[in-house]
């Protein structure tokens, strides 16, 4: 007999809420909705006494990764409109954490790069994802935290080197 599932938006999604036939894609939904939840974000970073808001965080961690980038592409990879992207980077200029500049490769653009105060920042927000991972490993080996590091690694390269085949080829469904 299969468990009550708990209805409470509160309530992490666990692998049982996913009907898809392979466990290990159920788990990775878990976990990806669970650490991309604005939500869980924020209580995170409120208990934390975190000063930066979940959307800046989230700008900040894209633009250490990708910068300099368009307001558009930034919006673009954090699922969000141009209204939206518009006032977090108010914000992130406001608190002298981002500039403007033109994009050579296109006069009517801006792109959007890290001030050194922006750096710093991005740098402490990838400090707190390095703690919160260490929070979630403390009970594990080292054997196992190695193990655990390769096999995702693997599979992380396989799953962009499959996208990229996907994007062109599209979908090969089973038969």
């Amino acid at each position: 007999m299969v468990a009550p599932v708990d209805p409470s938006p509160r309530r992490p999604r666990e692998a049982r809420d996913f009907p898809y036939r392979s466990e290990l894609l159920a788990s990775l939904s878990a976990l990806i909705l669970l650490w991309e939840s604005p939500g869980l974000q924020s209580e995170i970073l409120t208990s934390s006494g975190e000063p930066i808001d979940q959307p800046a965080h989230s700008a900040l961690r894209h633009l250490a990764a990708g910068q300099p980038m368009r307001p558009s592409d930034l919006a673009q990879v954090m699922g969000t409109g141009p209204s939206n992207i518009s006032k977090i980077l108010k914000r992130l200029e406001a608190a002298g954490f981002i500039e403007r500049g033109p994009d050579p490769e296109d006069t009517r653009s801006t792109l959007i790069t890290l001030t050194s105060e922006g750096q710093t920042a991005a740098r402490h927000i990838y400090d707190l994802g390095d703690a919160m991972i260490a929070q979630v490993l403390a009970t594990w080996s080292p054997r196992d935290i190695a193990r655990y590091t390769e096999l995702t690694k693997r599979f992380t390269a396989d799953a962009i080197a499959a996208a990229e085949v996907m994007r062109r080829e599209g979908l090969t469904h089973p038969r």
